[in-house]
């Protein structure tokens, strides 16, 4: 691998994070209140969706903990970042799992991201909580994530088919 891939994949991954770590911020900033807990936006798993098809698997996995964990200490608390992980590497799992496949295309990978993460988190609040009633909110939570998923995979699809170009003219290795 040449030098100068080496420093534009550095620099590619770093904008990547930078992108999250904004999105993340502005979202913070968004209210949404639909009567249950952790239900957002999800603006920064545009830059996962975007990542995992022109970047692959291991800078997308690199990209998301970095991005997860700055949100964690920036802006959030311990216990935040420990939902936010679990949701996130859920999340990412499904979503290789099913790129893998070939099945679905990226709004798809994207819906099924979006509910996983909110099932990622549900999970680790049931057993945080110990209370196995908090998967009430699981209807609200399915729909909310579809919905951010859709939302998401749709400007991730037109975001790759722009960027794409511009990343296989060098294309990273």
């Amino acid at each position: 691998m040449r030098r100068s891939s080496t420093s534009k994949e550095v620099a590619l991954c770093g904008l990547m994070i930078a992108a999250a770590f904004i999105f993340s911020y502005v979202e913070s900033m968004i209210p949404i209140s639909l009567g249950v807990p952790g239900v957002k936006a999800g603006l920064a798993n545009l830059v996962t969706i975007v990542s995992l098809f022109l970047l692959g698997a291991k800078r997308t996995a690199a990209i998301t903990l970095i991005r997860v964990a700055l949100v964690g200490f920036t802006f959030g608390s311990l216990s935040m970042m420990m939902y936010g992980m679990a949701g996130a590497v859920f999340s990412f799992t499904v979503m290789v799992l099913l790129r893998k496949t070939d099945f679905l295309g990226i709004e798809g990978i994207s819906i099924s991201g979006g509910i996983a993460h909110n099932v990622g988190q549900l999970m680790v609040a049931a057993m945080v909580l110990e209370n196995g009633r908090i998967f009430y909110y699981l209807p609200v939570l399915l729909i909310a994530g579809a919905i951010a998923g859709l939302l998401i995979g749709v400007a991730g699809a037109l975001m790759v088919v722009r960027l794409r170009p511009m990343i296989d003219k060098d294309r990273i290795s």
